[in-house]
């Protein structure tokens, strides 16, 4: 027990926090040209859905998918969803990716096409160009002058600034008002920044400390990267890029409909429903900017994992939304087999209407092989830390036999806090074995649920 005798705080060991996701240890899809290596990139095996993903790959990046969708289906556990987060690697980092789970359309907020709606304009970006007058330049002279406050003589607020800003060409000193005050002091900029100051709207941007200055008084920020000190005049058009999608466009037009892009950027809280008139005006202003080579669009990916829970009103939403010019690329994960469309009295495969289905490219995906299994348990061992004895490994592999791939995933981590309460730092049989009998798979919980079923609420 720590001591408190003294009324002070004990002070314990602070780690740092850090998760890890289900799918962190997928970079890509372990492709070679088309053809997938059995181990690569975080996944193991399912060499000819890998390459079909691949394929999948070239199409979007050449524009190909208009009006098609993509179907993983396989029973679960089978590394569906692990194959569409590596299809968003490969796309790169700036293609958006949204995941969304079929059930998450039952919003008690919003309605079903609206929650749709959102997802594929979210999967939609908007790279945006605008050229803007700024003041450009390394931080050497600051003056910030104060006043009383009108309303508390005690306090002083910022009322102008005297700011020198230079460049490795030019030199000028201005005096400033009271908003681009505020911005540097809420900023902390100093002597020997280097910054940019918007000339419409007044904000002041801290681009880094100076190469100069860093190197004149070494009091650069920890782990901060000194920047040159800019060339060229100090007051200069400069392009800036942004990268949106087609829902933050929406978000930010309904807050505010008129002024520039930055007055948007400033807008207030998130709008939950959006008018559709809101989203023609956007459509529309993008596309003119698009015309006008200001803006790029960059269809995305939206990924809806248990697709069979949408029902028929959603699918026909969908089949409709595919042919949209603005729609991302659809892929989905299903693993059921021949089942009830919701919604409906029909019997489809997956669980998706015949229309759409003929729509699809599906692929499929398979059972893991022992040796699979073992493999993907070690990756995941290595990506959360833990340290498993190859016996123990052995047994965490015929758990992913008998019972599922993911139970035995699950595993590692209570193996592991069990091995550490025991004062050691691999995981042995022993551990396994204990988070076993403490955690029950499907099968065992149903064993349970029918020994105690007299038990349990009706």
């Amino acid at each position: 027990m720590p001591d408190m005798s003294e009324g002070i705080a004990p002070q314990y060991p602070r780690e740092r926090f850090l998760r890890i996701g289900a799918h962190s240890h997928v970079k890509g899809l372990g492709l070679e040209g088309l053809r997938a290596r059995p181990v690569g990139d975080g996944l193991v095996g399912q060499i000819e859905a890998r390459e079909a993903a691949g394929i999948i790959v070239r199409m979007i990046k050449s524009g190909k998918m208009a009006g098609r969708a993509v179907l993983f289906a396989g029973p679960p556990g089978t590394g569906k969803t692990a194959i569409a987060y590596g299809i968003a690697r490969e796309l790169g980092r700036d293609v958006p990716f949204v995941a969304l789970s079929g059930s998450e359309i039952y919003s008690s907020e919003l309605k079903k096409t609206e929650v749709l709606t959102q997802a594929m304009r979210k999967a939609i970006g908007v790279k945006l160009r605008e050229r803007r007058k700024v003041y450009e330049g390394e931080v050497t002279q600051l003056e910030i002058k104060t006043r009383k406050h009108p309303y508390n003589p005690y306090q002083e607020i910022p009322d102008h600034v005297v700011i020198g800003l230079t460049t490795r060409d030019d030199r000028r000193i201005f005096r400033a008002g009271a908003t681009i005050a505020s911005y540097i002091l809420q900023q902390g900029i100093t002597v020997g920044d280097v910054v940019t100051i918007d000339a419409e709207t007044g904000r002041v941007t801290r681009v880094g400390r100076s190469e100069e200055a860093a190197e004149k008084y070494d009091i650069a920020g920890l782990g901060e990267k000194p920047v040159p000190r800019p060339g060229g005049p100090v007051e200069k058009e400069k392009e800036f890029i942004y990268v949106l999608t087609l829902h933050d466009l929406d978000q930010l037009s309904a807050q505010s409909r008129s002024g520039g892009l930055f007055s948007l950027l400033l807008g207030g809280p998130p709008t939950k429903e959006i008018d559709s008139e809101v989203r023609r005006d956007v459509d529309e202003m993008v596309k003119k900017r698009v015309e006008e080579g200001t803006a790029e669009i960059i269809p995305g990916v939206l990924f809806i994992d248990e697709v069979h829970l949408l029902d028929i009103e959603a699918y026909s939403f969908l089949n409709a939304a595919m042919e949209s010019e603005l729609a991302p690329i659809m892929i989905f994960a299903s693993n059921r087999g021949i089942t009830r469309v919701r919604g409906t009295d029909i019997t489809s495969p997956h669980g998706i209407p015949l229309d759409m289905l003929d729509r699809m490219l599906i692929i499929s995906t398979r059972p893991y092989t022992r040796d699979e299994i073992r493999k993907i348990l070690e990756i995941r061992a290595r990506e959360e830390g833990v340290k498993v004895s190859n016996a123990a490994m052995e047994k965490l592999t015929e758990v992913g036999i008998q019972s599922t791939l993911r139970y035995a995933v699950q595993l590692l981590t209570p193996s592991y806090e069990v091995a550490k309460a025991e004062g050691r730092d691999e995981v042995s049989v022993e551990d396994v074995d204990r988070a076993l009998s403490l955690f029950s798979d499907v099968r065992r919980s149903v064993e349970e649920l029918n020994k105690w079923k007299d038990k349990f609420m009706y």
